[in-house]
Parts: structure tokens; C-alpha cells; sequence
């Protein structure tokens, strides 16, 4: 008996050996399909090796206890539970004769966990670049983190469940569909594991595209007519004429004239002269949205034409302005493929919505605006040739306000008249010492800067009766006007010092030069206003939509 029993030790030794070396064999091949820990322990749970998915032993974790393993040779059934290497890592132990082979997700929990706080880390610059919300969240769709473009924690997101997120994590596919929040803005879902994703919207960018389409679309009848227009000099009879004549006709008209010398007053009244007058006049500025904008508020959209159209489409102006006026102000800084899609509405005489079929005939005037040479541009290539000739049919000119001094004083008496309505005074007029600096001085703003010094001098005139010469608040030059110098004298650069076209030195061309100062004035009046361009174009007597193609154009953010 005794040799019987020694025999059958040792058989059954070897079946425990064999065991023991086939499971040690496999570990290399289960650690890596699982992408984790790949473990033989005793019955007691203590491991005996431990192989990662690369295939390497960790000696270090070999005679440590596994209590998932021990309750697994316990029951003598498989258990599936947690590593107690990794939080939240999966795991599950199954019992072979004498041992317990043990698999756990513990190298995938610890990428997750990596992954997860580099996107953690990412979300403020996700969120920057996209121009709105970053958020991170889980299998559920719950927000775990969400930050704004300014790289502030949205706390009220926090915790609450999004249905697109949750929708998005149970496909496993990435979803781009519309903003939560903001009508008009995208967002987009993407799942990076089976337990997080993120997502990120342009809701600022919507906002912003939003505020400046207010900004520049006018949908209102015109108010203004001939008998507005100030002015009795040669030239500006010669444009009244000229509009008044542009009224009795269809025809395209071009009205070019520098800033301020005012192209809307004139289109609105040419509108208002014609037998269209009852019809709309619509005006957008191609300046101050940017082209994307711009085709699809001419053009309009049918539902579902791109990501964040709105449901049931949108009437494009040129559908708006059916049998009335489209004023299409800045026309100059329209891009040239939506120049050419332009030019065949104009030769056509009918418009497609974005995304649709149907073909819409149009019966309208097109009145378009410029302060820029277009033959110029021609010439560059910056505008096309055949689109002028469509627009320019009939062409007319303004006189900018330095070439009409004998108008400056009709301009100023009846800007007092207006400015005592709205200020409730009774300013009589300007004083002799005034009245000449304002008609030696050149209006680079033109009319409007006129508007704006007259405006400027009832905030600072008091009980006084007249405007005298230190109510206009300039530095003239020897009552012969203000200077480039003495304007630059008076503000200071972003960073506090002073500008001085003095210290320009160098082989630029005078175009850089110019080009240079213009963003250095620019940049310090945006500051001096803390960024407000309304602000800022009433202080450089420009309009908004004037400094806004100027900051695109030298590249001023803000």
C-alpha cells in the first residue's frame, strides 16, 4: 500500500505540474487578447505569476493574495468581480484543479484612466478652438467635466445627463447633429471608450455670426429720400440728379464714394423714388459677416442643407426683396465665388435656395455700394470684371465732404437742429472761430465725422449758446485741420506707449507704413474702449462694418 500511495503522489505531482506549466503557457496569449493581467494563483488566492499583455513577468506582484481567486476555489465555480490592481478594472477567476487562473482589465482601466485625464487636460483648448462648449462624459451620457471657450468649468452642466451623449455612447459611433443650447450651432459626439466620450459645440461662434447678422441686416422699409440730402454744392446736385434719373429705371446702380459720405442715405432714396417704394428694401453689408454667412442669407437653405440649418429652411433677401430694392453695401469685400453665384441670380434673374431644387424667379432692383476702386481690384484680380459690368449700369459718385466745403455749414446748421431734439437744447449755431476750423479742416470721415464732432460738442458745450472752438475737442494745425501726428500724440499703443510716426525707420513701402500705424491706432482705440468695435468706429469716425473689414484685413483679433 505504502508504494501504491508513493506512485500515486507522484502521478498525481505531475498531472499538478503539467496543469501548472499549460496554464503558465497561456498566460502570454489571454493577457494580451484582453489587453490586461493574465494570473495562475494557489487555492488560497496567493499568486504564483503574473504576465502583462506585452508578455512580461511582474515578479513584483507574485506571493501577494488575490481574494477574488480564493472565493473562486472556494465555490470551485468561476467569479467575476473587480482587480484589486486597478480600480474599476474587470475581472474574473476561474479554478483548474490545484489553481486558479485569473484574467483582469487592470492595463485597460489604467489607459482609460490616462486617456481620460489627457482629455481632461485637453478640454479648455478643445474648447478655444471650437469657439464654445468642451464636455466630457460617460457611458450614460452624463457630463463629467464641461468648459467654456474662456477655459471656465460650466458647474451648472455638471452631473446632468445629455440624451445626444447617451444616444452617441450607445451607437459607438461619433454623431455630429445641433447644440443643446444655441439655435444655429453644431455639435459633435464622439465615444473614445465603452465608459467615456467627449463634445465640443460652436455655440460662440454662433452667437457671434448671430449678433452680427443683426448687426447688418436691416429688413425695414427705407426712410430716407431725395429732400434728406444736405447739400446745394456742384457736385452734390450733380449726384442727386443722377440718383433721382437711377429711380425712373431698373437698371443695376453702383454708388461708390468714400466712408461716410453717405452710399445707404442715397440707395434708400433712389428706392423710395422709384415705383418700388412700396415693395421692401433689404440691405446687408458683404463686409461684416463672413462668406458662409452671407451665401445663405442671400441664397436661404432648405431643411437639413447643412448642420445647424433650422427646421423648415429659411427665406434668403433675395427672396425677401422679391419686387422691392437689395442694397448690397461694401460689395468690394464680397469673396469672388460668391461673386459668381451673384452674377448668375443677376443674368438669370432667379434664385435656388442652399440644398434645394426648386427654382424661385426674382423681379428685383440691386443697388451695391463701394468705397474701394473696383477697377483696381479688377486688375489684382480681387473682383470680377463681368460682375462689375452687371452692377455697374449706372454709376454714381459721391463728392467726398472735403471737395464741398461750401455745404459744411448746411451740414452743421442742420445737425444742431437734429442734435436739440435729441439732447433737448437750444444751441443758436457755431461760433465765426469754429465755423472755419470746421471747413479748413479735410473729413477723412466725411459726413459722418461731421455728425459725430457736432455730436461730440453738445456732450461737452454746457449751458454755452454757441459751439465754439474748444467744444470741437480736436488739435487742429494752424486751423488748417488735424493731423495724422497730432491724432497719434493722443493715444498710446496696446502696451501704454505712446505712438510716434517718427520713429518709423526703415525701406517699408508707404503702404506698410500706413498699413502699420492704422493697426497700431486701431489696437489702442479697441483698448481705450475695452473692445467694444461700436465704441470703437464712433471714435474713429468709421462705420462698424468699416472697422471690422479693417481688423480682417490687418489681422487685429478682438
Amino acid at each position: 500500500m505504502g508504494s501504491y500511495q508513493k506512485n500515486l503522489n507522484d502521478n498525481l505531482n505531475d498531472r499538478d505540474s503539467n496543469t501548472f506549466e499549460s496554464l503558465a503557457k497561456s498566460l502570454p496569449l489571454l493577457a494580451k487578447v484582453i489587453g490586461g493581467y493574465a494570473t495562475i494563483t494557489d487555492k488560497k488566492g496567493v499568486r504564483l505569476k503574473v504576465i502583462d499583455s506585452n508578455g512580461k513577468q511582474l515578479e513584483h506582484l507574485e506571493d501577494l493574495q488575490y481574494e477574488l481567486a480564493r472565493e473562486a476555489a472556494k465555490k470551485g465555480e468561476a467569479v467575476y468581480g473587480n482587480s484589486q490592481l486597478k480600480h474599476n478594472a474587470e475581472a474574473w477567476c476561474l479554478p483548474v484543479g490545484d489553481y486558479v487562473l485569473c484574467c483582469s482589465k487592470a492595463e485597460v482601466a489604467e489607459r482609460n484612466r490616462n486617456l481620460e485625464e489627457a482629455l481632461l487636460a485637453s478640454l479648455p483648448y478643445i474648447a478655444k478652438v471650437a469657439g464654445g462648449q468642451a464636455v466630457l462624459f460617460d457611458d450614460e451620457g452624463k457630463r463629467l467635466n464641461a468648459v467654456n471657450s474662456k477655459g471656465d468649468v460650466n458647474n451648472q452642466l455638471l452631473g446632468k445627463v445629455s440624451e445626444a451623449a447617451k444616444e452617441c455612447m450607445k451607437a459607438q459611433k461619433p454623431v455630429l447633429g445641433k447644440s443643446t443650447f444655441i439655435s444655429g450651432a453644431s455639435a459633435v459626439r464622439i465615444p473614445i471608450t465603452k465608459e467615456i466620450g467627449f463634445g465640443f459645440n460652436n455655440e460662440d461662434t454662433a452667437l457671434k455670426n448671430q449678433k452680427l447678422l443683426e448687426e447688418v441686416k436691416k429688413y425695414q422699409t427705407a426712410k430716407y429720400n431725395f429732400t434728406d440730402i444736405i447739400g446745394e454744392s456742384q457736385q452734390m446736385r450733380k449726384a442727386k440728379e443722377l440718383g433721382e434719373a437711377a429711380a425712373s429705371s431698373d437698371s443695376s446702380v453702383l454708388i461708390c464714394g468714400e466712408t461716410g459720405t453717405g452710399k445707404e442715405l442715397f440707395a434708400q432714396s433712389i428706392h423710395n423714388a422709384s415705383y418700388r417704394c412700396s415693395k421692401p428694401f433689404i440691405a446687408i453689408n458683404c463686409a461684416a459677416l463672413p462668406p458662409s454667412l452671407i451665401e445663405s442669407n442671400l441664397f436661404g437653405y432648405v431643411e437639413g442643407a447643412f448642420t445647424g440649418a433650422k427646421k423648415g429652411g429659411a427665406t434668403g433677401v433675395f427672396e425677401k426683396a422679391n419686387n422691392g430694392t437689395l442694397f448690397l453695401d461694401e460689395i468690394s469685400e464680397m469673396d469672388l465665388d460668391l461673386q459668381s453665384k451673384l452674377l448668375r441670380v443677376l443674368q438669370e434673374k432667379e434664385v435656388t435656395r442652399i440644398g434645394g431644387r426648386k427654382v424661385i424667379p426674382l423681379n428685383l432692383r440691386i443697388i451695391a455700394a463701394t468705397n474701394r476702386n473696383l477697377e483696381d481690384m479688377i486688375q489684382k484680380g480681387q473682383f470680377r470684371r463681368d460682375l462689375f459690368f452687371r452692377l455697374n449700369v449706372i454709376e454714381v459718385k459721391l463728392p467726398p465732404l472735403r471737395d464741398m466745403k461750401e455745404d459744411i455749414p448746411l451740414l452743421v446748421n442742420e445737425t444742431i437742429i437734429k442734435m436739440n431734439s435729441i439732447f433737448g437744447k437750444a444751441i443758436k449755431g457755431v461760433d465765426k472761430e469754429a465755423l472755419e476750423m470746421l471747413i479748413n479742416y479735410d473729413w477723412p470721415g466725411n459726413v459722418r465725422e461731421l455728425y459725430n464732432c457736432i455730436e461730440r460738442a453738445f456732450n461737452l458745450i454746457g449751458d454755452d449758446n454757441y459751439i465754439r472752438k474748444k467744444h470741437l475737442n480736436f488739435k487742429f494745425n494752424n486751423g488748417n485741420g488735424i493731423t495724422a501726428q497730432n491724432y497719434m500724440e493722443e493715444i498710446e499703443d496696446t502696451e501704454g506707449n505712446p505712438i510716434n510716426l517718427d520713429n518709423d525707420t526703415g525701406q517699408r513701402s508707404l503702404d506698410d507704413i500706413v498699413a502699420n500705424y492704422e493697426k497700431q491706432v486701431i489696437e489702442a482705440v479697441l483698448k481705450e474702449v475695452k473692445g467694444i468695435r461700436a465704441k470703437a468706429a464712433k471714435r474713429l469716425n468709421i462705420s462698424p462694418a468699416t472697422l471690422w473689414r479693417k481688423m480682417k484685413k490687418l489681422n487685429i483679433e478682438g
